[in-house]
């Protein structure tokens, strides 16, 4: 396996990163759905709904378990973009289920949010593996909830 690459930033990211390719543009830039200077969202390429969507930063991020509190702005951007291009794709913000895979149980190493809709959609084996706040799956209230709560314990220190 190739060495991985050192963003500005000084993060370690694969040489072979599907996501990171998508978002700079290098590959399936068709499919892309919604970009800004942040963020990317294009279609899973395993829908579970009809409207299924993979919000991702630019930035390499390896997962949710990777985001520190200086991320929670990106967080609530990730859900608000989810929520726009679905509506804007036809889809009900009041019938939604968004989450992050929870290391192990992802299967890509870049952050992705998940925005599913419809739910009665979705069959059982899709209903367990994107199972809300389960050991493998994550909502973003959650996921920001650990951030904030992380940012209050520096604060503290």
């Amino acid at each position: 396996m190739a060495d991985p690459e050192t963003t500005e930033a000084g993060d370690k990211v694969p040489a072979k990163c599907v996501f990171c390719d998508i978002c700079s543009g290098r590959s399936d830039k068709e499919k892309v759905l919604y970009e800004d200077t942040d963020v990317v969202v294009f279609p899973d390429i395993r829908p579970v709904s009809s409207h299924h969507y993979l919000v991702t930063p630019k930035q390499h991020i390896r997962d949710a378990k990777h985001l520190t509190s200086e991320n929670i702005g990106l967080v609530e951007k990730m859900v608000n973009v989810g929520k726009q291009v679905l509506e804007e794709k036809g889809g009900n913000v009041d019938d939604i289920r968004m989450g992050f895979h929870w290391p192990p149980f992802h299967s890509v190493n870049h952050l992705h949010l998940h925005v599913i809709s419809p739910l009665k959609e979705m069959r059982s084996l899709s209903r367990a593996m994107f199972k809300l706040n389960s050991f493998w799956f994550v909502s973003p209230v959650w996921v920001l909830a650990r951030l904030k709560n992380s940012a209050a314990k520096q604060a503290g220190n």
